[in-house]
């Protein structure tokens, strides 16, 4: 056969030297297309040799070679040789390939070694076996087998970029002789180990001459240096090498060469496995070295991730010599710079992590302190402590345009100020001299320091960013983004911080700098690589010997009481002993130390086998207790962490409630708290046969914790903390055939029950349908939180798909699930597409968008119904592209087989037919869909919704539970007649006055449910529903001709109501489109309201549920009714509760409180009313708190002393159920920005952990900040309460958790409503005095709420709501409200009274008591509790609250005229322009011709025909000037009537936009309403209709100036 190449190769290939010689083109911009082959078969024993003339360093890998059946001349050639189908045989580094998948792990000479100059060949045996050679070696058998025609294959890959055919022929025959004598020296040496075993208690490898498959295997180990001479050399005897391997094999044993491979190969490779899982200490990876290699010097503190990074076995070679084939890597002191970053040949070779090299990853040159590890995805800068510089490290090529740069931090140092630095640079690394800090090269470099930008050393931008690289923790991210337009993006969490510099050169270099606290980074991959791992599957041997393997379980220890039993292995933690022959675990020295008690089983635990161990003995001095787990770590070559969530591979932990996976939280909320177990209790483990792993405490199963747990686990239990000592439980029972335990218990009723995603869908008896969540697996830009309840995409500005999330179980027949989208993003096209799989969770392969795939998916997307990704009918009844934030979206399979979709409640109908009956629900978060919730009418539905024919059987009675029927209140509209003992009422006249009230107050989830019995079709408008605050005992006697015609009229107490589809409270407008509308009702339908737990009021019809309609609702309320317009007759259909369940419990805080329109004669502080525990004296904060924190005051007192963080404390005390936690601010500075947060955390705080500020609590941590709410810090709620950055001294915040675990905020003693949910017990109140805030107090007694009554002064809405109805109460002569503080004023009022100070306005004008000035910005109306609208005057008429404005109180005369007018005349607005206030405040009211041109226009007075008539005394023809006012500043403050002016701020010198206006006084019946005369049509205000928003007056004297008004933009 001719040494020729093949005329055709890869595209990249250039063939020269009479197609003897082949040349990748591009080396340094291309990595593959590089593919020759032989021009003719080769003929057997024919060695095709090329020799390496040319390799680059810019890529890692390097050539492979092999064979393939495949004819060159008809061959579409692939872009690398591992891509040959169709009968390839392919040597990739040390791996032995067919048709693309691993055949043989660890094999021969790691080609990736070979250097310019060395050869390589391929061979064909007689016998059809592969061979493989390297610089005239025969490396042994790679595979059998082979078709008798094959050509050879040379792949010149990665850094080989030249190769030359040097010949093609037989090898001399003296080679083969040494390759014979070579193997049977192997075999001797085998027998020779055998005879020994007794005294050496080390592994007997049986085999003979006759074995080939086990002589191959002896060629690859004495290749790889693992043999050398003639016997295996001695392992030295060490705390993290064992010294002696198996020694349970007896001679006699047969076992398969598989099994032979497995336990030989995973033998070696634990042996030398180090405890950060890559190489010896130091980096020496053992006495081979290889420490010092990329791929074996993986810390161990990676995150697993899916399919791009594994956990490393370091090591190399036995040989000590490292220059041998098989030698190590080297020197851990140097940077390793080998090709595959593998630093040690033979085993160690199978810990190396291949990623594409498409990925990014650091470049082998960098700063002289930095040491590469993870395949060079990890960079750590050595001597952390000694130098905290020359850590400066490059990507290894350019980022691409839109291309994500993102690292990990994983190892800060407490010694230096400054940290980590991370940018660009347009510098190549090959060329570039590093610096000591990036931040000195003086050209093409821009770096993100601290929270600015630096460009090329200086700083351009001082302030870029709210977040600073300085205070970044372990575990954070960091990440760049060059845009495609230039702009560079930096990002912190995901969290996208803008642009930091517009034009970056088209061509950079990802730059980081270890410098000073930042010692260790890893980089991060977002997305699945589409090149699987070549070594996974050894990594996964190495990590598991028995996976998928069948055969009987090797045992790797003796055991002494036979194999049977479940013992404790010998090998154990650093703190940790085994006594009681194995039974018990303790730590000895319990008091002193509170970790490495980690223990394991002896043996793996059989599939069903329960593990179990009862808590013996515990100690009260540390935080945190037992944790049980299982991983698939041999514990006789485990190097024990410290604790078992450290480990970053093949183990599973339940901690606390929550359950780890390789030290990653997969499950936050998941069973019983183990850190509250005492001595005697027991806690167990359990793999199932399906693969799924279940946790038990006390007996009692908690549900599945994970699936897909391989078989053949070792039990694990990390004495921590609190936990001493332990026993194995010995009477457990294996399961049976069922699935059953027999001998522990599994009640459904009382544990949660999540189904696995293999579980039956229809499952019999009473299992609770609130155990719907999004499960673990999801995909890469998802994020799951909120105990599997809400899902979001996180950078969702940068990224707009990977977000698919899949209910955790299938759904089953008519099971509604819906979602509540909660956040959209107005940046991309096409929005949320939401549907079912037949595919389990953990068979999928998540794509991009679900709509990719093609089997066993239905999709709705826009309004395309899909099937597979084929669209499969358009025009669907919704378009899902057209929702917005609110809106809610439902799946359902029908049992039929029909799916059907629901949008805020409404069936949409049958979108698809003949849907399997196991599905999963999916959702893609995709496009402008960034975050939804899984809402509480998940579950059942009614199937009387679908029934066509009304009947009264279709509507059954719907009761919370049998009691006795609701009655209506013998107080009613007077229209109303009520009959059947008030079970019926019906409206007897007219259209309206057909209010009714339940008898009774209603009870938290107590539906109170009527039915419509006739309707009248002469009328239009239907019934309204809802709930108020307006006790009807507390009315006139009947019929009330006083009452309001209308629901929503009815204003006297705070009224919830559904009118038509609209949310309305007092009237006002809340929500639109919301639900079902009640005008399509009709005879026999059934309407009914319900106050949930969470203070939220639900609106059912038909007994479907349509989720929440209003939220903050009053404990105390009235279900309330209006028989209006069609609806004129309804009878009750549900029932009360038989007993009080309320009267045992203390009233909630909110129960007796004030809302914002009751009277003020119940003030929050009433002793007797108070429904929760105030806190004791004994409350006090925890002496652990943050180091800036300085306790006074016997603790009750807290300050920050220095800097504007690390303030965080917390309360030594649980935060028992309703009881209320008070702390008053005493102290701000002004100097910082932002203030302080509060919130709960779920876990004990005695060994807490204090990060620098609250946002850095990831674990079980409830935390409100501005006015968001966050949990694990993830926002899951936004504008909630006041923004506590605006709280000023003096503010009074509590936090209370009520009965239903949900948690309150209260301002001031007022209850701002739920702001979470599913609150622990116990938890512990925190609190973080960040900027401004400094000192806070507990309050320890009853304090009134800021604002309250106090005397004869009461606050602005006190007032009004006590002067609401018709004006009455003349005694009280209303004032000016005193402002909530007197001591200080928010920024905003600050900033406006800087303002009026340019005004140079007389003081004179103005009330010399600052305290009457009122801000109605949106912190403080919210902390005063104000209601957006109020009446006044008689009669009484509604006026507005200025919401933006500020108001400065004016100097009001005092005679009893004017005081009657502050009380008896109407409150309106009147914008003006500033030069206008000055001639208007000298005549103290609004003059014709005195205020702003645009408004005050003269016109002729007109009498009724059109004709002008005289005004009296007035001469005829004279013209009247009228004056412009009106009851909402949403109209008066328009730019027309209060022209806007520009000034400086003298204080912060920044330009400001500013408006004025006056509210004042009108006397009743000086004016007239008339409509809009400038402006646009569109509604200025809901409450007034633009035909009524205008009053005009023309009487002089007939307006009172009482404040002037002042808006800042």
């Amino acid at each position: 056969m001719a040494a020729e190449l093949h005329p055709r190769s890869g595209k990249l290939i250039g063939l020269s030297n009479s197609n003897r010689t082949a040349r990748r083109n591009q080396p340094v911009q291309e990595f593959n297309h590089g593919l020759v082959l032989s021009k003719e078969p080769l003929k057997d024993r024919d060695v095709f040799t090329v020799r390496i003339d040319k390799k680059v360093n810019s890529w890692s890998g390097s050539i492979e070679i092999g064979v393939t059946a495949l004819d060159p001349g008809t061959l579409d050639f692939p872009s690398s040789a591992t891509g040959l189908k169709g009968g390839s045989w392919i040597v990739s580094g040390c791996s032995v390939l067919r048709d693309g998948r691993s055949v043989l792990e660890e094999y021969g000479k790691d080609l990736d070694q070979l250097s310019e100059g060395d050869r390589v060949g391929i061979q064909r045996s007689a016998r059809g076996e592969l061979h493989l050679w390297v610089n005239g070696q025969d490396c042994g058998a790679a595979a059998s087998g082979l078709p008798p025609k094959l050509w050879a294959v040379v792949d010149l890959y990665g850094k080989c970029t030249q190769v030359t055919v040097v010949s093609c022929e037989p090898p001399p025959p003296s080679t083969e002789k040494e390759t014979i004598e070579r193997d049977e020296e192997v075999d001797e040496v085998v027998r020779r180990r055998r005879r020994r075993r007794k005294r050496r208690e080390e592994v007997v490898v049986c085999g003979g001459r006759e074995d080939a498959g086990i002589t191959a295997l002896m060629n690859v180990a004495a290749m790889n240096g693992m043999m050398n001479g003639d016997e295996v050399p001695e392992l030295s005897c060490s705390h993290n090498r064992p010294d002696k391997f198996p020694n349970n094999l007896e001679p006699d044993t047969v076992l398969t060469e598989h099994q032979l491979f497995d336990v030989f190969n995973n033998a070696i490779v634990s042996f030398y496995r180090s405890e950060d899982e890559g190489g010896g200490e130091d980096g020496g990876g053992g006495p081979g070295g290889g420490g010092g290699s990329a791929a074996g010097g993986n810390s161990g503190s990676e995150s697993s991730s899916r399919n791009d990074r594994v956990s490393s076995s370091g090591g190399g070679a036995v040989n000590s010599d490292s220059g041998t084939p098989g030698g190590g890597g080297g020197d851990s002191g140097n940077t390793n710079n080998t090709p595959s970053g593998n630093g040690g040949g033979g085993l160690a070779a199978v810990t190396g992590v291949m990623t594409t090299n498409d990925a990014l990853l650091f470049h082998e040159k960098c700063g002289t302190l930095i040491k590469l590890s993870n395949n060079n995805k990890t960079a750590e800068r050595r001597r952390p402590l000694d130098e905290f510089n020359n850590g400066v490290v490059m990507t290894n090529r350019p980022l691409r345009h839109n291309e994500m740069f993102e690292i990990r931090i994983d190892k800060l140092v407490d010694k230096w100020s400054g940290s980590i630095e991370i940018g660009v640079t347009t510098h190549n690394p090959n060329n570039l001299d590093y610096p000591a800090t990036m931040t000195n090269l003086r050209s093409g470099t821009i770096m993100m320091s601290g929270c600015g930008i630096l460009t090329n050393g200086k700083g351009t931008r001082r302030e870029y960013c709210e977040f600073s690289l300085d205070e970044l923790q372990e575990g954070d991210h960091i990440g760049l983004m060059r845009k495609a337009s230039g702009a560079l993006h930096f990002y912190i969490n995901g969290i996208d911080q803008g642009v930091a510099a517009a034009q970056t050169p088209a061509v950079v270099y990802g730059v980081v700098d270890l410098y000073g606290m930042a010692v260790k980074v890893t980089i991060v991959h977002n997305h699945n690589h589409s090149d699987r791992l070549r070594r996974n599957n050894a990594i996964m041997r190495a990590l598991s010997p028995d996976v998928g393997r069948r055969g009987p379980a090797l045992s790797i220890t003796p055991d002494s009481e036979g194999a049977d039993r479940l013992l404790f292995h010998h090998n154990c933690g650093q703190k940790a002993a085994i006594i009681s022959e194995g039974r018990t675990a303790l730590r000895p020295h319990a008091t002193d130390d509170f970790n490495h008690g980690v223990v394991l089983s002896s043996r793996p635990l059989r599939s069903n086998e329960v593990f179990q161990v009862r808590i013996d003995k515990m100690v009260d001095k540390w935080a945190g207790s037992i944790e049980i787990g299982v991983t698939t770590h041999n514990p006789a070559y485990l190097q024990l962490p410290s604790t078992m969530t450290n480990l970053r591979s093949g183990t599973w932990m339940m901690t606390g409630n929550g359950v780890m996976h390789n030290g990653t939280t997969i499950l936050d909320e998941y069973g019983h708290n183990l850190d509250r177990l005492k001595a005697g209790d027991t806690v167990g483990v359990v793999r199932k046969e399906d693969g799924s792993l279940h946790f038990f405490v006390n007996g009692v199963a908690q549900g599945p914790a994970a699936w897909n747990v391989p078989p053949s686990v070792y039990a694990v239990v990390d004495l921590y903390g609190q936990a001493a000592q332990a026993t194995i439980m010995d009477d457990m029972a294996i399961m049976d055939d069922m699935g059953d335990l027999l001998p522990l218990t599994e009640d459904s009723s009382e544990c949660p029950t999540a189904m696995s995603p293999g579980s039956p869908c229809s499952v019999g008896g009473a299992i609770t349908t609130n155990d719907l969540r999004f499960h673990h697996l999801h995909g890469t830009n998802a994020v799951i939180t909120n105990g599997g309840r809400t899902a979001l995409r996180q950078n969702c500005r940068s990224e707009f798909n990977d977000a698919i999330v899949i209910s955790n179980r299938c759904l089953r027949d008519g099971e509604l699930f819906e979602i509540i989208i909660q956040k959209m993003v107005d940046r991309w096209s096409g929005s949320i597409e939401a549907g079912v799989t037949a595919i389990r969770p953990d068979e999928l392969e998540f794509p991009n968008t679900m709509t990719d795939i093609d089997y066993d998916t239905w999709m709705l997307s826009g309004t395309a119904v899909m099937q597979d990704g084929n669209t499969m009918r358009n025009n669907y009844g919704c378009d899902l592209d057209s929702l917005t934030t609110g809106s809610r979206i439902g799946m359902m399979r029908s049992a039929s087989g029909d799916l059907h979709y629901y949008i805020n409640g409404v069936d949409q109908g049958v979108a698809c037919t003949g849907l399997p009956p196991e599905v999963y629900a999916v959702i893609d978060l995709y496009g402008q869909c960034v975050q939804v919730s899984i809402t509480s009418s998940s579950g059942p539905l009614d199937n009387s919704l679908c029934t066509s024919n009304i009947t009264e059987k279709s509507f059954p009675i719907h009761s919370p539970v049998a009691g006795v029927a609701h009655r209506l209140h013998n107080k009613h509209g007077k229209n109303v007649v009520l009959l059947g003992d008030g079970c019926q009422g019906v409206r007897v006249g007219g259209y309206a006055h057909g209010i009714v009230f339940s008898a009774k107050e209603l009870k938290a989830d107590e539906l109170f449910e009527v039915r419509i019995d006739e309707v009248d079709e002469q009328w239009c408008g239907s019934l309204h529903i809802g709930l108020t605050t307006l006790a009807p005992p507390e009315l006139p006697s009947c019929p009330l001709s006083g009452l309001s015609p209308s629901l929503p009229q009815l204003r006297t107490k705070v009224t919830w109501l559904l009118c038509g589809s609209e949310v309305r409270r007092n009237g006002v407008l809340q929500r639109q489109n919301y639900g079902c509308s009640l005008d399509r009702l009709t005879v026999g339908n059934r309407v009914g309201v319900k106050r949930c737990s969470d203070d939220t009021m639900h609106i059912f019809i038909d007994g479907e549920d349509m989720g929440p309609a209003a939220t903050a609702v009053a404990k105390n309320v009235y279900g309330v009714l209006d028989l209006y317009g069609r609806i004129t007759a309804v009878s009750i259909v549900s029932s009360s509760l038989i007993e009080d369940i309320e009267s045992v419990k203390a009233p909630s805080l909110s129960s007796e409180s004030c809302s914002e329109a009751e009277e003020e004669s119940t003030p929050v502080r009433e002793v007797e009313t108070e429904p929760c525990a105030l806190v004791p004296t004994a409350v006090a904060f925890l002496e652990n708190h943050g180091k800036n924190i300085q306790l006074s005051n016997q603790n009750l007192t807290a300050a920050r002393v220095s800097s504007y963080n690390q303030g965080l404390l917390v309360a030594a005390q649980p935060l028992a159920r309703q009881q209320l936690f008070q702390f008053q601010i005493d102290r701000l500075n002004p100097s910082w920005t932002s203030s302080l947060s509060l919130g709960v955390i779920g876990h004990s705080p005695d060994r807490l952990n204090f990060p620098s500020t609250a946002c850095c609590l990831k674990r079980s941590a409830w935390l409100l900040q501005r006015d968001s709410v966050f949990h694990n810090s993830l926002k899951i709620c936004e504008n909630y309460g006041p923004n506590l950055d605006t709280c000023p001294e003096g503010t009074v915040l509590g936090l209370l958790v009520d009965t239903n675990s949900c948690l309150h905020l209260y301002v001031n003693g007022m209850d701002q409503g739920v702001a979470a949910q599913d609150i622990p017990s116990p938890c512990y109140t925190f609190i973080d005095l960040y900027g401004q805030c400094e000192q806070v107090t507990i309050v320890t007694n009853n304090v009134p709420a800021v604002g309250g009554e106090s005397g004869e002064t009461r606050c602005q809405g006190d007032m009004e709501k006590a002067d609401m109805v018709d004006g009455i109460k003349e005694s009280v002569c209303w004032t000016p409200p005193p402002e909530v503080n007197p001591n200080k004023t928010c920024e905003y009022q600050a900033l406006c009274a800087r303002f009026k100070d340019l005004l140079t306005l007389p003081d004179g004008y103005f009330n010399e008591d600052a305290k009457y000035n009122l801000c109605y910005c949106e912190s403080c109306h919210k902390l005063r509790g104000d209601e957006a609208y109020y009446k006044r005057g008689e009669p009484p008429r509604d006026y507005a609250l200025p919401f933006g404005w500020c108001r400065f109180a004016l100097r009001i005369k005092t005679h009893c005229e004017v005081s009657n007018a502050l009380k008896k005349w109407h409150i309106a607005y009147h914008g003006t322009s500033v030069g206008a206030l000055r001639r208007t405040l000298d005549h103290s009211q609004l003059l014709p011709g005195t205020s702003s041109i645009f408004s005050v226009a003269p016109v002729k007075a007109e009498g009724p025909n059109g004709y002008t008539e005289p005004e009296e005394n007035c001469a005829p023809g004279r013209e009247v000037p009228r004056v412009r006012l009106s009851p909402t500043m949403r109209y008066s403050g328009m730019e027309m009537f209060a022209p806007k002016v520009q000034f400086r701020d003298p204080r912060s010198d920044r330009a400001h936009q500013a408006q004025v206006g006056f509210q004042v006084c009108v006397r009743p019946g000086s004016y007239k309403m008339g409509p809009q005369t400038l402006g646009n049509s569109e509604a200025l205000d809901p409450r007034f209709s633009n035909s009524e928003i205008e009053w005009i007056t023309k009487e002089q004297g007939g307006t009172l100036l009482y404040g002037l008004l002042i808006r800042v933009e």
